[in-house]
């Protein structure tokens, strides 16, 4: 008990005649030391009055994580100026709201705060923010713009400065500039400000508003949500933040501010303002006045299909019902199918968190707005725990915005990877996989079968931005495989990176233009008698060099006394990554193959890992064909980031 505080101590509720005897049959010294207890221990009661000292009070810490959309069930950590642990917290799994009291009453000035969560899109986040002055109660806001402040203050990206805060600690000190660094941050985004009726720059407090809420009726909350954000290292290594227009359909990067500049900048005066720390010609991210206002009513459609849930509503309940009026399908999903999954939601009472914007659908750039907006939302049980992601397109058909999907047929992305082969104990593969070890390239993701597994087309081609041309072949799986004869309407599949995989080292077609944020690919392909041509582009510039080997997945207890063996995988695999996971908050383990290869043909599994903060997954058991002789057995675990890069880690297990 601190000195100086009351402790009161309560009795059963006995009569008092029963409690006469009990309390004459104690020694008297007890009996003085109860009473000094509930006198304050001898401290002296109000210090005003007998110069006792008042104790520290318990400082609270609170606020909230979001992209946008809540980050629900993020892990809260908090440490001081010295990098010293100060207090952590789980937020809402719903919410994203977060309450701590923090370990000590005297921390040292100021804090950093990280949260680590997964977004409604399912991409891993990890968001800092800072307290700059102690006080009773405290707000700290966990967002994407905190973060940006955050780094522009340090000069850095915060991850590792987080990850190691006691040896940063002179580091820590540049935070006394987030404050400098947010008002300059704001000017940066002045187009959506304006757009969103923010009229008083001032009183937008991005680090500490305690009237923040991730709904989208608060105009901070679509202010984040309208705004792609950041933390690169370009290709001449320099750390940027960037900044631009979410609702764009090939969402370039519009602002690049050097960090390291703006750091310099900041810290010459009490008001300097690093203009020329921004690299690029825009000074501004460009806006959408058509649909960003529009958006404050969005979680609206939210409310109602979670009535229709509550209520139990049928397929044909949800196929009727004016939320999907004029549904025209997304990715090859039909109103059918949407209308079966919504009612598979309602027979569990599974219910949507709020939607997250992911960008935007069109097809052609239009004036500022977007007509479709890509949207994502956790599904959750009724204890919060998100069981499944929804993603999809709405648009607004005044006064209301209604599912109504892409319009599209099929699905086609373009993702930035890395990849690590690895022996059995975890060593360097000396076998290349694909083409080198480790490597980089361009994957190219182009549908092929519906939800069914039924074949949607046998061949396609794919268009570069220089003007080169892919074959691609059926090859019974989701996606199609790039093929090596031009003009093929099968192909057979591997299993490996490759069979997706554009590699610039081995493609002598694919250039550097080609692996930069928002390259334009084009698709071309017949659907059900239709020729059909369709746009996508590269979601994240791919990397210069090829990303740390500890960045790539690995498993647990792998080594050269344990290796991974054929007999281990037959007899059900249990995987563990945890330690992946914690030295590598930013990435999320998406998926894990298994491949059981044989002369002419592979056994392919896929297995999707449950959302974290589960970091285990048990195979079943696996065994080579009955009167087949297996050549090789291979795992492949898949992570991705927040910017929708992969890392991809290729175990050899021991036969």
């Amino acid at each position: 008990m601190r000195p100086g505080h009351t402790r009161w101590i309560f009795l059963p509720e006995l009569p008092f005649t029963m409690l006469l005897p009990s309390i004459a049959a104690r020694p008297l010294s007890l009996i003085a030391a109860l009473c000094l207890l509930a006198c304050g221990g001898g401290g002296g009661g109000d210090s005003g009055s007998d110069g006792g000292t008042t104790p520290a009070a318990d400082l609270v810490l609170s606020g909230v994580a979001a992209v946008g959309a809540p980050l629900g069930g993020a892990r809260i950590s908090v440490v001081d100026a010295k990098g010293a642990s100060v207090g952590s917290a789980v937020a809402h799994p719903v919410e994203g709201t977060y309450r701590l009291t923090l370990s000590t009453q005297n921390p040292t000035m100021p804090l950093l705060l990280q949260a680590r969560g997964m977004d409604a899109s399912g991409q891993p986040q990890v968001l800092h923010g800072t307290v700059l002055t102690a006080a009773a109660t405290m707000t700290a806001q966990l967002t994407p713009l905190s973060d940006a402040a955050v780094a522009l203050a340090l000069g850095t990206d915060p991850r590792p400065v987080f990850a190691k805060a006691a040896e940063n600690a002179a580091l820590l000190s540049g935070l006394s500039k987030a404050s400098a660094a947010a008002d300059f941050l704001k000017t940066l985004v002045k187009t959506q400000m304006t757009e969103l009726k923010i009229t008083d720059a001032a009183a937008l407090n991005l680090l500490g508003d305690a009237g923040f809420a991730a709904v989208k009726s608060n105009s901070q909350d679509l202010l984040i949500e309208s705004l792609r954000i950041g933390l690169v290292t370009n290709s001449k290594g320099v750390e940027q933040l960037q900044l631009g227009n979410k609702l764009l359909i090939n969402q370039p990067a519009e602002v690049l501010v050097d960090l390291a500049t703006a750091k310099t900048e900041l810290s010459k005066s009490a008001d300097a303002a690093p203009a020329n720390a921004i690299s690029s010609s825009l000074k501004a991210t460009t806006g959408a006045a058509k649909v960003l206002p529009e958006l404050s009513t969005l979680d609206e459609l939210g409310a109602a299909l979670n009535k229709l849930i509550a209520q139990g509503a049928s397929a044909a309940t949800f196929a009727a019902s004016e939320l999907l009026v004029g549904y025209e399908g997304h990715n090859g999903r039909t109103l059918a199918e949407l209308s079966t999954q919504l009612a598979g939601y309602a027979q569990k009472n599974w219910q949507f968190g709020r939607f997250q914007l992911s960008g935007c659908a069109d097809d052609v750039a239009v004036t500022a707005g977007c007509n479709r907006v890509l949207v994502a939302a956790p599904i959750s049980d009724s204890s919060g725990t998100t069981v499944a992601l929804f993603s999809d397109a709405v648009g607004l058909t005044k006064p209301k915005w209604l599912l109504k999907g892409n319009g599209k047929k099929l699905e086609f992305s373009l993702l930035p990877v890395s990849w690590l082969g690895l022996e059995a104990s975890g060593a360097l593969s000396s076998v290349v996989a694909p083409s080198s070890n480790p490597g980089l390239g361009v994957q190219l993701l182009l549908q092929a079968q519906d939800s069914a597994g039924t074949a949607l087309l046998d061949k396609a081609t794919v268009q570069t931005p220089g003007g080169f041309s892919i074959p691609l072949a059926y090859c019974g799986h989701r996606w199609l495989c790039i093929s090596a004869a031009a003009g093929a309407t099968s192909a057979l599949a591997s299993g490996a990176l490759s069979d997706t995989l554009l590699q610039p080292t081995s493609l002598g077609w694919l250039g550097g233009a080609d692996t930069l944020r928002a390259a334009r690919y084009l698709a071309s392909y017949t659907l059900a008698g239709t020729a059909e041509t369709r746009n996508s582009w590269l979601r994240a510039e791919l990397p210069a060099s090829v990303p740390a080997a500890s960045r790539h997945p690995a498993l647990d207890g792998v080594s050269v006394s344990a290796p991974l063996s054929a007999s281990a995988l037959a007899s059900g695999l249990a995987l563990n990554w945890s330690s992946w996971a914690n030295a590598n908050p930013d990435l999320r383990l998406s998926s894990v193959r298994a491949v059981i290869r044989y002369s002419g043909s592979s056994a392919i599994n896929d297995f999707t890992p449950a959302f974290p903060p589960a970091s285990s997954l048990s195979l079943p058991a696996l065994s080579a064909q009955a009167g087949q002789t297996p050549s090789a057995y291979e795992l492949w675990l898949t992570a991705q980031d927040g910017a929708g890069r992969r890392l991809v880690t290729r175990y050899t297990l021991q036969p």
